[in-house]
């Protein structure tokens, strides 16, 4: 069984990834078995370029395979913003409620409201190899927030197919669907 750290100090995404991984062969670690690991900067201005510098810092530091995520949500009207930044939109300190407000406020009334979530998964070994994968969702931005699920933007992402927002999906479809268990899974699979 291969170890693997998740390289991410969001607890939400760790426990996101690891039901996303539960079949695999891999025996996933987390950051909190290694505390007061310094945090990299992401000032990459693209998703593959943030997940490869977490992925390799923690590499470097720790000696396993790191594996890592950025990811982001892209709103057509918008000119595909936040994107990239959709973690700091707004400024840094902002809840995910102000950031959703923000970006409501910003679409106002506009009737073109689609979008996508993109996530770029990337593994690093000590060694320098790398495996980088992307996975995306389509849907729509809803006018309100809606659902107590998921965490971000997924209580205004509107799946059309499941007629309800990520936030409504249950955890278990949304592990099967959402652009994180996209990529995800495809470096897994190159893992194996």
């Amino acid at each position: 069984m291969e170890k693997i750290l998740l390289a991410t100090n969001n607890l939400i995404k760790v426990g996101e990834i690891k039901s996303i991984l539960a079949e695999t062969d891999l025996e996933l670690l987390d950051l909190t078995h290694y505390p007061g690991l310094p945090v990299p900067a992401e000032p990459d201005p693209t998703y593959a370029g943030n997940a490869l510098i977490k992925a390799h810092h923690y590499a470097v530091l720790t000696g396993l395979p790191a594996l890592a995520d950025d990811s982001g949500l892209e709103v057509d009207a918008l000119d595909n913003r936040p994107g990239v930044l959709s973690a700091r939109y707004g400024g840094e300190g902002l809840t995910s409620a102000q950031q959703i407000a923000l970006l409501l406020e910003e679409l106002g009334d506009r009737s073109d409201r689609g979008g996508r979530f993109m996530c770029v998964a990337a593994l690093v070994y000590p060694d320098g190899r790398e495996l980088v994968e992307e996975g995306s969702v389509s849907g729509q931005i809803t006018r309100e927030p809606s659902g107590g699920g998921g965490f971000g933007y997924d209580p205004i992402f509107f799946l059309p197919e499941e007629v309800m927002t990520m936030a409504e999906v249950p955890a278990e479809m949304k592990n099967l669907i959402s652009h994180r268990a996209c990529a995800f899974r495809a470096i897994a699979e190159r893992i194996a």
